[in-house]
């Protein structure tokens, strides 16, 4: 028996997987339906509807100035939450962004009525208590697609932030039972070796 093949179940593990195992929070985009544009365009409309002065601008809307704005207020649509804050874009002429830490957010309900059904949305909408005065303001996002897992995701990663301790045990947890894992293999890889050998030299005897 060639003598390099002894060495090849041991050299297919990669040594630096005994190491600890290092995690890395995951930026998470959201995505947004796109029958979100005319349901803007229909509710907007409608309220410019309601007073008489509104009515001229309303059928202007409804001709194409609403389809047009809905359409870029889409594209410019953004949602992402990273590990220690929810960040959001929006706005077509006037572009609003604004970072939320997750530890500032105090409760995420979801908000799912008639009309939002009927065009298949919801609404996630967020209390978080002011930095200065400790005054809350709401935020609202409307027509994330999976926004009950996107919401579960959100009072996760907040979880984690007021209790580090629990989700580093839960971290160090795993990468034990990972390099555990590990090493058995490779105790099991040098066994076998061992045992070829000790055969090879009883043949030889």
């Amino acid at each position: 028996m060639n003598s390099a093949n002894l060495s090849d179940p041991i050299s297919n593990v990669d040594p630096a997987h005994l190491g600890h195992a290092h995690t890395h929070t995951q930026l998470i985009k959201a995505s947004f339906n796109p029958l979100i544009r005319p349901y803007l365009v229909i509710t907007i409309g409608f309220t410019l509807c309601i007073t008489f002065i509104g009515i001229p601008l309303a059928i202007i809307w409804f001709l194409g100035a609403g389809q047009w704005w809905a359409r870029h207020y889409f594209a410019k649509l953004e949602c992402e939450l990273g590990e220690k804050s929810l960040r959001y874009r929006k706005g077509i002429l006037v572009q609003v962004e604004k970072t939320i830490p997750l530890e500032n957010i105090q409760d995420v309900t979801f908000i799912e009525g008639p009309i939002l059904k009927h065009f298949q949305l919801s609404t996630l909408k967020f209390e978080t208590a002011g930095q200065s005065q400790g005054q809350a303001h709401d935020m609202q996002l409307t027509g994330i697609i999976n926004a009950h897992e996107f919401r579960q995701q959100i009072m996760q990663r907040r979880e984690a932030l007021r209790h580090p301790a629990a989700s580093l045990t839960a971290n160090q947890a795993e990468s034990a039972t990972t390099a555990r894992n590990e090493q058995t293999v490779i105790l099991k890889a040098i066994q076998e070796k061992l045992d070829e050998i000790a055969e090879m030299m009883r043949i030889k005897k």
